[in-house]
């Protein structure tokens, strides 16, 4: 059986979803972005039963169809800004028509219909997360960070990251670091 859970993003919600289901005593096949696939089927009270405890760690199981395609669109992009450390040389579109096999007119109308925001500004939204990520870290320059992320250059980053955050990738760093020292 296959569930579509909503808001996986990261592999913290992959190990929060395995041991919920292990903790249910619910076996499972894996466990991926905005899915898990059991090794038997559930009846609706054992399904409830996941639900309500995926809740509580901000997930829930998806039952609309449309839902579904919202989700596993926002799991393949998690998935690319997230898990990828290799660079793809394909465009945002062609990779979304790969990954949730519909076609992309359709995932842009349906996308901006349900979450009131375009797929390319969700997909910036989340690549600046991750900057803001990856420069609290301080394990990476911001450099690294731009060819991680896929950025065209550093300025593009830059000019990106301030666009949506009000301040300068450096300014942020040095805030983040003025917090720590006081």
């Amino acid at each position: 059986m296959m569930l579509q859970i909503r808001n996986m993003e990261s592999d913290r919600c992959i190990v929060k979803v395995k041991n919920e289901l292990c903790r249910l005593g619910f076996q499972f096949r894996s466990v991926e972005l905005g899915e898990a696939e059991l090794k038997s089927d559930l009846s609706v009270d054992q399904i409830s039963l996941v639900d309500k405890a995926l809740r509580r760690s901000g997930l829930e199981l998806i039952e609309n169809k449309k839902n579904h395609i919202i989700e596993s669109i926002k799991a393949a992009i998690s998935r690319l800004i997230y898990l990828t450390d290799v660079q793809i040389k394909i465009r945002l579109s062609d990779y979304l028509i790969k990954s949730v096999n519909f076609d992309y007119a359709y995932l842009s109308n349906l996308f901006s219909a349900m979450e009131g925001i375009t797929i390319e500004k969700y997909y910036i939204l989340k690549k600046i997360e991750r900057a803001k990520e990856l420069l609290g870290s301080g394990k990476l320059t911001l450099s690294d960070i731009a060819f991680k992320l896929q950025y065209s250059s550093l300025s593009h980053l830059s000019n990106q990251f301030k666009k949506i955050t009000g301040v300068a990738p450096s300014n942020f760093t040095r805030r983040r670091s003025n917090r720590r020292i006081k």
